[in-house]
């Protein structure tokens, strides 16, 4: 199966018609050997270095919200006003550089097992995902 075919196929399980713009959205997604992490603005701006071209905002946030929907793609929210995508949906935890925006993902090995003392009644808990904030230590910079 080609890889336009498996995005094709991508595009009609989220209930999104495969549009030419759809396909390359899933390209610049989906055809990486490495997952990496986005804002939808990045796409925008990955979109347009890629193929040269400009698809409308409003089809780029449905597409990507329509991939987070089915699983395709991971939100991890920053703030009220910013989220980042990952096209790594495995559980796993992230650093969040306040000072470069970046978004990092944190090897499993570095963070010991979490205990959670307490649960919400009626409730099982699905995960555990952490967001640790750094920032630079300006206290070591004189």
């Amino acid at each position: 199966m080609s890889k336009n075919a498996k995005f094709v196929e991508k595009l009609r399980e989220t209930g999104l018609r495969p549009t030419k713009q759809r396909v390359k959205i899933c390209k610049v997604l989906f055809d990486r050997e490495k997952t990496f992490h986005f804002t939808i603005n990045d796409l925008v701006k990955r979109i347009s270095e890629e193929f040269n071209e400009k698809i409308s905002l409003a089809t780029i946030y449905n597409t990507v919200h329509a991939f987070e929907k089915k699983g395709y793609l991971k939100e991890i929210s920053i703030n009220s006003d910013k989220s980042y995508f990952d096209t790594n949906t495995s559980v796993h935890h992230h650093f969040y550089d306040e000072d470069t925006h970046k978004l990092i993902d944190c090897n499993e090995n570095d963070i010991e097992s979490i205990n959670i003392k307490k649960n919400i009644t009626g409730k099982k808990i699905n995960s555990v995902e952490v967001l640790i904030r750094v920032a630079s230590d300006n206290q070591n910079q004189n």
